[in-house]
């Protein structure tokens, strides 16, 4: 690897107005030689046709980047300095097929491959979540079964939609009957609202997914709740899974499926610090829908989160 690593472009460098929209305004990276180079990239999915009401994700990529251009490279709060240590760029989109959801999870099994075998991080701006799925099944490709964080309104765990087995609501029962799952070291955080029965949330139990409703969270910080989480997980790799809904709709209101009583961006920070030291192999930040986002907030918290997710990255230093 090259001695100089890949830093975003500075305020003053480039109005923060101004320059080409790539994610933390870093390089664009594409070529092979380049891409040999990198340890951790952040890779858009604009999918939106596996929604079941609002659509709009395949917007967020776009938006995320353009929202996180007040990122500045040094983590304040944890001393992360993850330029000085990882290269990092911007390495695109997913060029995906968006009149066939099957086709679309196909290309992005195999992009993700191809990814993974150049030893790349990735960390995914969506997209609806429906992507997570043909990440998972490349993920097990290169690690085998891992653990799993996921962060969401919703356990995503539909037997199938309008008789669809592949869908964004379905995706971690495919994944646990595909055999992605490590489900001795699964957590499902956030989870709220109403269902059709008990089982919507009770299914996750079963396989012995740690299953935390949103009401175990409310007027408490989640850093005691983040020690367990790592105490279950650890032991091997880890995905980490973001649903933006996951964050109640006053704060996060840009999504496709909305939900109140959610989480704070405050615990949604705690939750992310917290997977500090877990052998963390790929992230994704998914369901932001920018036609419901007026004023960017929704956007602007997902592109803080994706550089959460980048800060407690493995063999990231702290200053």
């Amino acid at each position: 690897m090259d001695n100089v690593l890949h830093q975003p472009l500075g305020g003053n460098e480039m109005p923060r107005f101004g320059g080409i929209a790539t994610m933390l305004r870093l390089p664009h990276v594409q070529t092979p030689d380049e891409l040999g180079k990198l340890d951790a990239a952040f890779i858009g999915i604009p999918l939106d046709i596996g929604t079941s009401l609002r659509s709009g994700t395949r917007f967020g990529p776009r938006q995320i980047r353009a929202e996180s251009v007040m990122i500045r490279p040094y983590n304040m709060a944890t001393g992360a300095a993850p330029f000085d240590s990882l290269n990092v760029a911007d390495i695109g989109d997913v060029a995906i097929n968006t009149f066939n959801l099957l086709d679309a999870v196909r290309i992005i099994e195999a992009h993700y491959d191809a990814v993974l075998e150049r030893g790349i991080i990735p960390l995914t701006l969506g997209g609806d979540h429906t992507l997570t799925l043909p990440i998972l099944r490349a993920m097990k490709k290169k690690y085998g079964k891992v653990g799993l964080v996921h962060v969401d309104a919703h356990a995503d765990v539909n037997d199938h939609m309008f008789g669809e087995k592949i869908a964004h609501g379905t995706t971690f029962r495919r994944a646990q009957e595909e055999g992605l799952l490590d489900s001795e070291r699964v957590v499902q955080i956030g989870l709220r609202a109403q269902g059709y029965t008990a089982d919507d949330f009770n299914w996750s139990r079963r396989q012995g997914f740690r299953v935390v409703q949103a009401e175990e969270c409310w007027h408490k910080s989640l850093a005691p709740l983040m020690e367990e989480v790592r105490a279950k997980v650890d032991g091997g790799p880890v995905y980490l899974s973001f649903d933006i809904d996951g964050i109640d709709p006053a704060w996060a209101p840009g999504t496709g499926t909305p939900e109140v009583g959610g989480l704070t961006t405050i615990q949604a920070l705690e939750i992310i610090r917290g997977c500090q030291g877990l052998n963390l192999v790929g992230c994704d930040l998914v369901e932001v829908s920018p036609p419901y986002d007026t004023t960017g907030n929704t956007a602007l918290l997902g592109a803080n989160l994706l550089y959460e997710m980048l800060c407690v990255l493995p063999g990231v230093v702290r200053r």
